[in-house]
């Protein structure tokens, strides 16, 4: 499995130049012209800016010459040399704005439409896809995708790529001044110097990913402690999680140091490399000064070319490392988007035709791993307005079941039908239309208890809203809330409890009005009086539907129209649950252990009450 959670050095020069081709569609989209143009206006404003910027040390060189000469032109000449010096540098920085407003669109569109490509990716993806990977670690790696995208397009486009075209220019135009040895002695220096900072920040790259790893690491400790507070309260552990979250800490301590020491070498060798290949140049310049052959505003403009190309070479450290993190995360991005969908529409499918939503599973097989089946040779058929329920030991296949029916998975034997139909030759977004499902562990959004129900049928009316939680017993408890339906419902329904959860999960498959339902264990998280009053609404709502069951407890389950018991993957027994209990078989036996559980249960808080109520009826001697 790969890691989603990569470090800053994962890519090669091969792959960068891939990540970078997937990422050029993004910059120039077909059919959209407008940004298209904004991409080649913004190309000539960045070549204007240094075109600019080039200009400006040379009105400088042009003032100090003309101060250096009789005092007759000092009042003319210098006022306009300065003037023009002044307007080249507001342009210099104009171009560069304009040029980042006219591309912002271009990029913004770019980040948009990668983010959106890989989410949409994301949910075409199969459930095993999901259930392999950590859905946190998933979501990062978009996160730091887009991000990445944006720090490449800004660093890399408007200040590495326009840095380089300005050490062509200023080299080149040394050259036309001054002669081939100050244009090689410019290109040197730079040269060397973004050697150094190459080769140094790659070497420590090492310690920053250290750092960024044990960061993590005693980020992920002290939010796994704190969110444990009371587990740790009970075994009185706070100074074992110390302990853990220090070492974690000593860590991140020892890769800072290193990191910051090595940052010092860093800087010390550009520092150097600054000032020898400076100091050349302007020796080679003084030179020429005092041989008469370069005048005082030559040597003022070599040092004004090598100061202006070393200021935004300071960063380059820092953009380097940033950009390789950067092409890393967009790596990672991109790598989602080559994953297998697994599961796809076949070509010209159609939308299912619900008539009645008759299912069938043909002689259905199935399994996670071709070592282990879960499902060999099931079959049956579920009528329109009939019930037909299913149950069984845990892994026995019972929830696969509904996963197939949904195509979250291809049946690897046998075939299922809805209406006659092939469902692998239906488009899944119809199939999952016409069917409903109530899940054992429910889920919320963390959003409003209305968004929660709505959900179901994302458009509909208040009023229609309320009639699915009256059916599903819920709207007298959410009108006793003081936000009514917009209370929220916590992070992923945390704030209600099980029961409350599992009858919003009704409401809101209720409001679908699905020609086919699935109940998987749909009331197992309730007590045994509200258990009633939502068996009798489904009832109500499952009528006239197709109506499939999954269930643990048998007494949910009785007045379906037919049970299966599932056993290792098979069918072992099938019918009504009055001639299940008189075969004496699987069933008869579950059903008595069911019983016999009830029972002690019962007697169990029978006798509580009893001695709670002795224990209040006891009156202390006065």
């Amino acid at each position: 499995m790969r890691s989603m959670e990569p470090g800053p050095a994962k890519t090669g020069p091969r792959k960068d130049l891939q990540t970078i081709r997937t990422l050029l569609p993004y910059l120039w989209p077909k059919g959209e012209a407008e940004l298209r143009l904004r991409v080649v206006c913004a190309m000539a404003l960045l070549a204007l800016a240094k075109v600019t910027n080039v200009a400006v040390p040379i009105f400088y060189k042009h003032a100090v010459d003309a101060l250096s000469t009789d005092t007759a032109r000092i009042l003319a000449v210098p006022v306009a040399l300065l003037v023009g010096y002044g307007l080249a540098r507001v342009l210099a920085q104009t171009f560069g704005e304009l040029r980042d407003a006219v591309f912002a669109k271009v990029a913004q569109r770019a980040i948009r439409m990668a983010g959106l490509r890989t989410f949409q990716h994301l949910h075409r993806l199969s459930l095993r896809f999901h259930m392999d990977r950590k859905t946190g670690g998933v979501s990062r790696a978009v996160e730091r995708g887009t991000k990445g995208i944006e720090f490449l397009l800004t660093f890399m486009l408007f200040n590495v790529l326009p840095t380089l075209l300005e050490i062509a220019l200023v080299c080149a135009v040394m050259w036309k001044l001054y002669g081939f040895w100050y244009a090689l002695a410019t290109f040197l220096t730079m040269a060397v110097y973004i050697a150094w900072t190459l080769i140094i920040t790659e070497w420590r790259i090492q310690y920053r990913r250290t750092m960024n790893e044990t960061d993590s690491e005693a980020n992920t400790r002290a939010i796994d402690s704190l969110l444990n507070f009371e587990t740790v309260k009970y075994f009185g552990n706070e100074d074992h999680e110390a302990r853990r979250f220090d070492a974690s800490l000593k860590g991140y301590e020892r890769a800072a140091v290193k990191s910051k020491t090595t940052l010092s070498y860093l800087n010390i060798g550009q520092g150097a490399i600054i000032a020898v290949g400076v100091t050349v140049v302007m020796l080679m310049a003084a030179n020429g000064v005092v041989g008469r052959v370069m005048t005082l505003g030559d040597f003022v403009l070599v040092n004004a070319y090598l100061i202006q190309l070393f200021l935004p070479l300071n960063f380059l450290g820092f953009v380097y490392r940033e950009i390789k993190r950067s092409l890393t995360d967009m790596e990672t991005m991109f790598e989602l988007l080559d994953e297998n969908a697994e599961i796809e529409d076949a070509p010209g499918a159609r939308a299912l035709a619900v008539n009645g939503g008759r299912v069938v599973f043909e002689d259905v097989s199935f399994a996670y791993d071709s070592r282990r089946p879960v499902l060999e040779g099931v079959s049956f058929a579920v009528e329109p307005g009939r019930t037909v329920a299913i149950v069984g030991s845990s892994g026995a296949g019972k929830s696969t079941i509904s996963r197939l029916l949904f195509r979250f998975y291809d049946v690897t034997g046998g075939r299922i039908t809805i209406d006659g139909q092939d469902i692998r030759d239906v488009i899944q977004e119809s199939l999952r239309a016409a069917i409903g499902m109530v899940p054992q562990d429910t889920v919320l959004f963390n959003d409003t208890i209305f968004y929660n129900i709505a959900y179901g049928a994302p458009g509909s009316t208040p009023s229609e809203i309320e009639d699915a939680a009256r059916l599903a017993r819920i709207h007298d408890f959410v009108m006793s809330l003081p936000e009514g339906y917009s209370s929220t419902v916590g992070e992923r329904g945390l704030k209600l409890s099980g029961g409350e959860k599992q009858r919003v999960a009704i409401a809101r498959t209720i409001l679908k009005r699905p020609s086919i339902l699935v109940f998987d264990e749909a009331t197992s998280a309730l007590d045994s009086h509200t258990e009633q009053e939502i068996l009798k609404s489904l009832r109500e709502v499952s009528a006239e539907r197709t109506t499939l069951t999954i269930a643990h407890r048998l007494s949910t389950i009785i007045d379906a129209d037919e049970i299966l018991v599932l056993q290792g993957g098979r069918i072992a027994e099938r019918g009504s649950h009055a001639a299940l209990l008189d075969r004496g078989g699987v069933y008869a036996e579950m059903w008595t252990r069911q019983q016999e559980a009830q029972q002690a249960r019962a007697a169990l808080e029978k006798t509580g009450e009893l001695l709670a109520l002795e224990e209040g009826s006891t009156e202390p001697a006065e």
